[in-house]
């Protein structure tokens, strides 16, 4: 990461590292989705090249140039008073954000500086004006009117729009038993609009920003766990999963990466660069999305189903590529041959899909909203189950097939010696226990709640069992996970172990080498010492009849070396059980001072004896 930056001025051009897709070819270049339909342009206000950097990145650079989180907001600094004269009205919300976080809410902050920049506060030095105002006034809203005869649907993409379509206190009268706010991607005026007409937790808005796993002890986009005394008394819950897509080949997947770049959420597609494996096409490549939805119900009175509102917010999707294993099935059982097959619209984006699921209540359910208003939120929440059951059964295959590399020698000798299968296992070693959390969270702040608003029944326990059996398989994937790595570890020593008897016995064959040519020098050695050479032709045997004997008896030695230890060893012990004691006792009077020196010392240290040196 470049060296963290103090600059508080950010006007004026910024040099970036471009990428290896042109923005041009993210436009224009075809592609085939898995329902055969050519995959369509993005939205025409895609924005410049550099808006699309995703921050935390090496094309970023330095993202702490917004300040740490111990020092005042750069942010609020320079574009308070700007960002304000660009706000759909006086920005009340946006005020009472600022009033929060100097109040006793500070993770609020993040926030504030993302509605001042219109997405992730790191994003702001790469933003053009032009970015900021497309991103700021971007709406992509539905509202859901469910009704006790025919339920009304209304497309929103203006802000305009949606106000003219925020429920009023003179409309209770009507025959709406609840409203829905299906959103995706969240904007400045959106949260703006959306927060200061319904009158909704921060919080809410604050926890759908969160991309982060971990964070550094400086990190201004800290998002600390709510305490369960604080948890009781709110209306709202996350839900995280990860999305596994399937990509044919690098640029595909760098497309994908791109266009993630033009969300204003900020979520990154994460890809395992380490991973590759002989049993799937060498080009494809499999990402990770870390995606979320959040669920928010309007506080009301008990029993008043005329005032049921809630609010949604799902995660933009990447069109590129393809839902991994063509995606999930459908949540209820397959129709019978005798019922008609009413058609199914695709699932081209999760925002469509969700409200697809949601539109599709019985009367009965939606009559039961008054005593349950989570009942909107199951068939999501069902399609969160369905993104973990996809991402353990790839995660199954993976360990699968890492046990088969360990297992065949032939992928040991292809794999480098189990070295790249140990990074690999080591990956997913390391993302079980975040999975985990992120599963556990939805069972326990969501499904699990029992107080939510006044809701007498809790109709989201009907998937408590299949998170449960998430939670248990992931679990079971991360011991799993642990042993492979233990064996895989195992191996490795077995190997090192047999490469060094190897290399033992090469230099066995060395030190053959040299006894039999030592005494062979020294023979020679010794017959020259005269100085005509002449006299030695009456010598030639006596040096073969002395050389070749004496060379022998170093071979041998040196061979039946380790035998004569333990036959002396075995004569020791013999000797010592048969009243030999009391000699070896006279004997340790007689070990000589220097005891590194002398045999006897050694072999008395070797015996547990201690050896007095004065």
């Amino acid at each position: 990461m470049a060296t963290r930056g103090r600059s508080r001025r950010l006007g004026g051009p910024h040099n970036y590292t471009d990428h290896s897709v042109r923005h041009e070819d993210l436009i224009e270049s075809p592609h085939v989705h898995a329902t055969g339909n050519a995959r369509p342009k993005l939205r025409s206000s895609i924005g410049s090249p550099q808006s699309m950097i995703l921050p935390h990145t090496h094309e970023a650079g330095d993202p702490y140039y917004i300040g740490d989180v111990y020092e005042e907001s750069t942010v609020r600094l320079e574009l308070s008073t700007a960002s304000r004269n660009q706000a759909p009205s006086a920005a009340p919300y946006l005020d009472h954000i600022d009033l929060l976080t100097d109040n006793g809410w500070p993770q609020l902050r993040y926030l504030a500086d993302w509605m001042r920049v219109t997405t992730a506060p790191p994003k702001w030095k790469f933003l053009q004006e032009e970015d900021k105002h497309e991103r700021a006034t971007r709406v992509n809203i539905i509202l859901l009117e469910f009704r006790t005869e025919v339920n009304t649907r209304h497309d929103i993409t203006t802000i305009e729009h949606l106000r003219r379509l925020l429920p009023q206190q003179s409309a209770d009268n009507d025959d709406v038993v609840a409203r829905l706010f299906v959103v995706e991607d969240l904007s400045r005026d959106v949260i703006e609009t959306l927060g200061s007409h319904l009158d909704i937790d921060p919080m809410f808005f604050r926890g759908f920003l969160s991309d982060y796993n971990w964070y550094n002890t400086s990190d201004p986009w800290i998002e600390l766990p709510p305490m369960h005394i604080a948890l009781r008394q709110q209306s709202f819950f996350h839900a995280r999963y990860a999305h596994a897509r399937y990509f044919r080949n690098r640029r595909s997947y760098e497309r994908a990466r791109f266009e993630a770049g033009g969300f204003n959420v900020l979520r990154r597609l994460d890809h395992d660069e380490s991973w590759s494996s002989g049993f799937d096409d060498p080009d494809s490549i499999t990402g990770m999305v870390r995606s979320r939805m959040s669920f928010w119900v309007q506080p009301g009175k008990p029993g008043d189903a005329a005032r049921k509102l809630g609010v949604i917010l799902v995660d933009p999707s990447v069109t590129e590529g393809f839902p991994l294993w063509g995606g999930y099935n459908d949540f209820i059982p397959c129709p019978s041959i005798t019922e008609g097959h009413s058609p199914r619209p695709p699932k081209p984006s999760t925002f469509e899909h969700v409200v697809y699921l949601i539109e599709r209540l019985s009367t009965e359910e939606i009559q039961s909203l008054a005593k349950d208003p989570r009942k909107l939120f199951q068939e999501p929440l069902c399609m969160v189950c369905s993104e973990w059951l996809i991402l353990i059964r790839y995660a199954n295959t993976r360990l699968s097939q890492l046990e088969w590399e360990v297992e065949d020698p032939y992928l040991r000798r292809r794999y480098q010696d189990l070295s790249a299968t140990l990074d690999k296992i080591h990956s997913w070693r390391r993302r079980f226990p975040i999975y985990k959390t992120m599963a556990s969270e939805a069972l326990s702040q969501g499904i699990r709640r029992d107080q939510f608003l006044q809701a007498t029944e809790n109709s989201l326990l009907a998937l408590e069992k299949d998170f449960e059996v998430i939670l248990a398989e992931l679990a079971d994937l991360h011991e799993r996970a642990e042993r492979i790595m233990s064996v895989v570890t195992a191996v490795m020593s077995i190997e090192e172990s047999k490469k060094a008897l190897q290399q033992d016995r090469s230099l066995a064959r060395l030190t053959y080498l040299a006894v039999t040519f030592v005494p062979l020098s020294f023979i020679s050695s010794f017959f020259s010492m005269s100085d005509d050479v002449t006299k030695l032709r009456q010598t030639f045997w006596i040096y073969f009849s002395v050389a070749i004997p004496v060379t022998l008896l170093a071979l041998v030695i040196v061979r039946f070396s380790d035998s004569v230890v333990d036959l002396y060893r075995s004569v020791i012990r013999k000797f010592k059980g048969r009243g030999g004691r009391r000699w070896t006792e006279k004997q340790e009077h007689v070990v000589p001072q220097r005891a590194g020196s002398s045999w006897g010392s050694i072999w008395l240290r070797k015996k547990g004896r201690k050896v007095n040196h004065n």
